[in-house]
């Protein structure tokens, strides 16, 4: 397994993968000066045969930007303490994280982060590059748009949508559908701005 990106999110997903009994080869990264990271060696340049690979970068837009780059076959990283239903459909190169719950019928989108704690209820369908952030709690069917980014401590209510690309703060209490490209905050939660 490899990993492009050698920051913060990547020692997490390492923690990830070395629980899942899996072997991690090397880390890409094109910080030129960073040549180890927890015991494993960072390489500068990604080549085709780097494969099985996951994005280790926690940022939506740049994850998407390097998957668009690079052909490679993408892996998965679960930690084994998170409960996912066998009904759970997830795309590649998404990691769930330590402590997570994800229930029946939920699809989870290509390239994701489901983050330590969060809780995410049956039947909701998440986007591509979606991060779901620490202790965020998605009640049942709720749909999260490509790219959006739910803040820790979030609290969606069921059946509610967030857009694609949005931002929805931490701490906040949704209720009710939120559009395409916008920040949104509170307790109930608002449209603070738009992001376009």
């Amino acid at each position: 397994m490899f990993l492009y990106g050698a920051g913060g999110h990547a020692k997490v997903i390492m923690d990830i993968l070395k629980a899942e009994g899996k072997l991690i080869e090397a880390l890409i990264d094109d910080n030129r000066e960073l040549n180890e990271l927890m015991g494993v060696r960072v390489l500068h340049d990604w080549n085709e045969e780097m494969s099985p690979l996951i994005i280790s970068v926690g940022d939506n837009r740049t994850r998407r930007l390097i998957a668009e780059k690079v052909s490679a076959t993408f892996g998965l990283g679960i930690h084994p303490s998170a409960i996912v239903s066998d009904s759970v459909k997830i795309g590649v190169g998404t990691v769930v994280m330590q402590g997570a719950v994800i229930q029946a019928c939920t699809q989870i989108g290509r390239h994701c982060i489901v983050n330590t704690g969060a809780s995410i209820d049956h039947e909701c369908v998440i986007g591509d590059f979606v991060h779901i952030s620490p202790g965020v709690t998605l009640c049942g069917n709720i749909r999260v748009g490509e790219g959006s980014w739910i803040g820790a401590g979030t609290v969606i209510i069921p059946g509610v949508k967030i857009g694609k690309w949005s931002v929805v703060g931490a701490g906040s209490v949704v209720d009710k559908d939120i559009p395409d490209g916008v920040l949104a905050l509170g307790n109930r939660c608002r449209i603070i701005k738009s992001l376009e």
